[in-house]
């Protein structure tokens, strides 16, 4: 019995509806880490580490389950993520200690990572332009959407812990029925095994160029979405609309600025990302989210930066990566990108240990601003343009790694016994030459000119 045909349209707008419920669960609690903090009296190290979590645990999530929908089928390695999902907001729903957030926060980790690429394969391949693109864009609107809608539930709904994680239940179970609908394919004959993250030699240092941006691209949104919301707090701004505002602006000014990235070039979006990101890291270092206006103002520079700098990187990558290689290669660069969200997170937390939260993230943001120049250097050197080849840089590199590759290795010389040589144009050696006596044909000179005539 032959299968019912594919309704693309819908199954494409279904990937990017788990993708972007999922995301969106995953920082809805951003805003309300400081009324967590002081509820359970969590320290700033551990509040940092909460965050960090969903982090460090999507990273090798990621890694484990990108191929899974390839075995699998994108029906069950969804539900699988709904499930874990749901189980993250039922934690944050009945916390009542850090154990519960914690666990939470692994949950969503777990749930994301393994639903990005089954979401993503699913959107590419039922949209029919750009479904790359679309993908991403789902993403980084989930990202921005979570803690704008947990800051005005927080703020103007009641039970502001309790509620918000109520609701994204209840959208996970749309989804969970959305899902269940997809068409049920057969699994495809790859087998699931987790994808190595592996560099080929000739795009190495495009990729480690682009690595460096994208990782303080994310390290300048998971400051903003792991210690911003606990410092605003303190210098008395406690209107959590407020919070959730500000942090989902970063996200809103990420997906305003990477359509430019095509106009721009990898080159240049990289480099001037670069640059806005050095601005708002200097902004936040000074303020320390002690001043609103500039904090305010470092969200909306570190977003317009954000977008130019991920993407920019990304598309770099993308423009080295061998065709049956660009899957090993992207999550190698989507480790950079989490490790970049998670890591400097960490850092602020331990020095937390001996220093207010303020001095902590001054430092740790100046650190970080340091590094810029170094990547931006990074990323002027590896894409140098050559005036005497076409195409990108990436695309150069490229060709030059096949070529070298598919390059035949010099043969050893033969000795040959001594014979006359032969000085005419078309000598019995030359291919050309043996293939028309082969042929029964000859050359005739007739005056200036030549021609071919039968023997």
């Amino acid at each position: 019995m032959p299968n019912p045909p594919v309704d693309r349209a819908r199954e494409m707008r279904t990937g990017v509806y788990v993708l972007v419920v999922l995301t969106a669960g995953a920082y809805l609690p951003s805003p309300l880490y400081p009324a967590y903090q002081g509820a359970f009296a969590i320290s700033d190290l551990a509040m940092t580490l909460i965050y960090a979590t969903f982090a460090l645990v999507s990273a090798p999530a990621l890694l484990l389950f990108g191929s899974a929908s390839d075995a699998l089928g994108p029906r069950s390695v969804l539900r699988a993520s709904i499930a874990l999902a749901a189980l993250g907001s039922a934690c944050f729903a009945f916390a009542s200690g850090l154990g519960w957030l914690l666990v939470g926060r692994a949950a969503q980790g777990l749930a994301l990572g393994a639903a990005t690429g089954a979401a993503t394969t699913l959107i590419s391949e039922r949209a029919r332009l750009n479904g790359a693109v679309l993908a991403s864009t789902a993403f980084v609107a989930g990202t921005a959407a979570g803690p704008i809608a947990g800051g005005i539930l927080a703020q103007h709904a009641p039970a502001p812990q309790f509620l918000p994680f109520v609701l994204h239940l209840a959208l996970l179970g749309i989804g969970w029925h959305l899902v269940a609908n997809l068409s049920g394919r057969a699994p495809r004959t790859a087998r699931w095994a987790p994808t190595r993250p592996e560099i080929p030699q000739g795009a190495r240092l495009h990729f480690a160029a682009a690595a460096a941006t994208g990782f303080l691209a994310w390290t300048a949104a998971g400051l903003f979405l792991a210690v911003i919301p606990a410092l605003l707090d303190r210098s008395g701004q406690s209107d959590q609309a407020v919070t959730g505002g500000i942090l989902g602006a970063v996200l809103i000014c990420s997906v305003l600025t990477q359509p430019l990235v095509p106009r721009l070039g990898t080159r240049s979006a990289q480099l001037v990302g670069l640059g806005a990101l050095l601005t708002s890291l200097a902004l936040l270092a000074k303020t320390a989210g002690g001043s609103l206006p500039i904090t305010l103002l470092a969200a909306i520079v570190a977003g317009a930066g954000h977008g130019l700098a991920y993407s920019g990187a990304a598309a770099a990558v993308d423009a080295v990566a061998p065709a049956g290689e660009r899957g090993a290669i992207t999550g190698a660069l989507n480790l950079a990108f989490y490790l970049g969200a998670g890591l400097p997170a960490i850092a602020v937390g331990l020095v937390t240990l001996e220093y207010p939260l303020s001095s902590a993230t001054s430092w740790v943001t100046t650190a970080a601003a340091a590094l810029v120049p170094l990547a931006a250097a990074a990323v002027a050197v590896t894409h140098r343009p050559d005036r005497h080849a076409s195409g990108t840089p990436g695309e150069r590199v490229l060709r030059r790694s096949r070529s070298a590759a598919a390059a035949p290795e010099p043969r050893p010389q033969r000795a040959t016994t001594s014979r006359p040589k032969r000085t005419a144009t078309h000598s019995s050696r030359s291919p050309i030459a043996s293939a028309k006596r082969s042929s029964g044909f000859r050359w005739r000179s007739s005056g200036s000119a030549r021609r071919l005539i039968r023997r």
